[in-house]
């Protein structure tokens, strides 16, 4: 029988019980005549208090609470690629349909479409013994996703009774198994499991592999690691955005999870309009054919805000469980954070700095704790790559959110301001962004990519930070009055900047960059400057090898090859070497 109580009182998002001796800590809880769904998050003698995922107005003090007798928790089966859900798992299809362009309150959906039919192969056998994680029957979620239905955690036994294979519902039962204590348990293509409760697995491992992104600045600059973590701060208009897009395009995970966490709705529009029309390079089929979008938008109640981080991380755990490598976008945990101080300040708690809650750290320690790459309970190979976006006021890379999430993530893209009005995309400061998985991954580029990558990546973030201390010199007395070696640095940075780390996501040959392109850009580039650095030690004056035109040919052959005519950096090579060799004749 469910546990009843009477709201006493109300406070924005956040409702006191009286009465609420029956429920448990994180107990789903239906509030009011409407039935507005919310979450037990403190119980005291005999009064509880919750937190209401929507709008609390025209609640009174008085009306019923019903527990549900079980956590908050998320759906999981086939259906899920391809939906927007809110924060809580609400499909935001099926609510327009029913209701129009604005979300009503208490309505009672189911996450995924219970009357579609899947086309269901049943993998188990009667007589088998099955366990937690193993695969009991599969079906075709999209044209680019196999989904693999498994055994849930803690579910184990004989198998006695498996349906035919055909057309299914996500409902219908495939299954039958006799626990060890007797028992005969049934299982569907989908089950339930907590959101705040991450999923178990084997073992974690080390991680050895990068995520590719196509993005120059990140993959050879600053890469980050599959079942890694990556912090993404910038001020407002610094291209935070406009960069998880660019991911969630171009990069190599089998599936990508993107939360809009209090974001504002002409943001989410931009990601459902783009992913809807995009070819995924991978596969051929669309974009959304491998994407999950949570919607929760700024407009949207603050507590659902909190929830739909743990939604979507616990999504991305279910796939990564099958096998799969997932990249999930949070946009942003800045927004998130801000939904945790407006409940702690409701519930009266001692604010920290800024006013955000003492365990703000912890938070966000567990959520980014939740990232990795796994020996799933069946015994594949999987991860969740978490990217988290960061939008510190100001720009104020010092304060709480930004300076936290820095301790749990390993991968640090700081996003510079002036550089995204000078229009240089991806904004990523070179001197305050780095990479912790560089060590980690050496082997993977030296192996998969050539021998000299990570020289190369060395040399060049060597130069730049050259020219960084070299341009405060220029500042204060203008560089006529350098070197001619320290001006080789300044113009060969200018190349580094302009041609390597500067992308045009609108153009088709710059959008994405394959790795080995990237590489072969480093080099031509590195070729270049150890080429003119020979002439410059032979008193060839700088001025000359400028005049050949060859540092700005550099700068624009993003746009001049195509990805798939990588053969033409020799005849670059062949260039730079011609218009040298002419400085050398001068030198002689």
């Amino acid at each position: 029988m469910s546990s009843t109580a009477k709201i006493y009182g109300i406070n924005g998002p956040v409702v006191t019980l009286d009465g609420a001796a029956g429920f448990s800590m994180q107990e789903m809880v239906f509030v009011g005549k409407l039935g507005l769904v919310g979450e037990v998050i403190s119980i005291g003698a005999g009064r509880a208090t919750i937190q209401v995922y929507e709008s609390t107005t025209s609640l009174r003090p008085g009306e019923e609470v019903v527990g549900s007798g079980m956590p908050i928790s998320v759906t999981l089966g086939p259906g899920i690629i391809g939906t927007i859900f809110d924060g809580i798992q609400r499909p935001l299809k099926k609510i327009e349909e029913r209701d129009g362009h604005f979300i009503s309150r208490g309505g009672n959906y189911e996450p995924l479409d219970a009357e579609r039919l899947w086309e269901v192969k049943v993998k188990a056998k009667c007589g088998a013994t099955i366990k937690p994680g193993d695969i009991y029957a599969t079906c075709e979620e999209t044209p680019s996703i196999e989904h693999r239905c498994l055994v849930p955690p803690g579910i184990e036994g004989e198998v006695v009774y498996v349906a035919p294979d055909g057309k299914y519902r996500v409902n219908d039962t495939v299954i039958k198994l006799r626990t060890p204590e007797g028992e005969t348990r049934e299982l569907s293509l989908c089950h339930k499991w907590p959101i705040r409760v991450p999923r178990p697995i084997r073992e974690k491992l080390e991680l050895s592999e990068p995520l590719v992104t196509g993005q120059r600045v990140l993959d050879s600059i600053f890469p980050l690691a599959k079942g890694g973590t990556a912090a993404l701060p910038g001020g407002f208009g610094a291209g935070k955005t406009m960069v998880q897009h660019q991911i969630a395009k171009w990069c190599d995970a089998d599936i990508i999870i993107y939360v809009g966490c209090g974001e504002r709705g002409n943001e989410m529009t931009q990601v459902l309009e783009e992913f809807s029309e995009l070819v995924d390079p991978r596969t051929g089929h669309k974009l959304t054919d491998r994407t999950v979008l949570i919607a929760n938008t700024s407009n949207m109640p603050v507590a659902a805000r909190e929830a739909s981080i743990y939604t979507g991380i616990t999504i991305a755990e279910y796939y990564r469980d099958m096998g799969y490598h997932v990249a999930m976008m949070a946009d942003s945990t800045s927004r998130w954070a801000e939904a945790l101080r407006e409940v702690s300040g409701r519930l009266e708690e001692m604010p920290a700095e800024e006013g955000f809650p003492a365990y703000l750290p912890s938070r966000l320690a567990a959520f980014y704790e939740r990232a990795g790459r796994v020996m799933t309970l069946g015994g594949d190979v999987g991860s969740v790559t978490v990217i988290g976006a960061v939008s510190p006021t100001g720009a104020d890379f010092s304060e709480p959110v930004t300076q936290a999430t820095k301790r749990f993530t390993r991968c640090f893209w700081a996003l510079d301001k002036s550089l995204a009005y000078s229009r240089h995309y991806p904004a990523v400061n070179w001197t305050q962004s780095y990479s912790e998985y560089i060590g980690e991954l050496t082997e993977w580029y030296d192996t998969n990519v050539a021998p000299q990558f990570s020289e190369f990546r060395a040399r060049i973030l060597r130069l730049l930070a050259e020219e960084t201390s070299l341009m405060e010199i220029v500042k204060l007395i203008g560089s006529d009055v350098l070197p001619d070696d320290q001006k080789l640095i300044i113009e060969i940075a200018r190349v580094i900047r302009i041609g390597l780390l500067q992308q045009d996501a609108y153009n088709p040959k710059d959008t994405y960059s394959p790795i080995k392109k990237q590489f072969l850009m480093m080099k031509t580039i590195l070729h270049l400057y150890d080429r003119a650095k020979s002439l410059v030690e032979k008193a060839v004056p700088i001025s000359r090898l400028l005049a050949t035109g060859i540092f700005e040919k550099l700068e624009k052959m993003k746009y001049e090859i195509p990805s798939d005519r990588l053969e033409l950096f020799d005849e670059y090579i062949k260039e730079i070497d011609a218009a040298t060799s002419t400085g050398e004749e001068t030198a002689k």
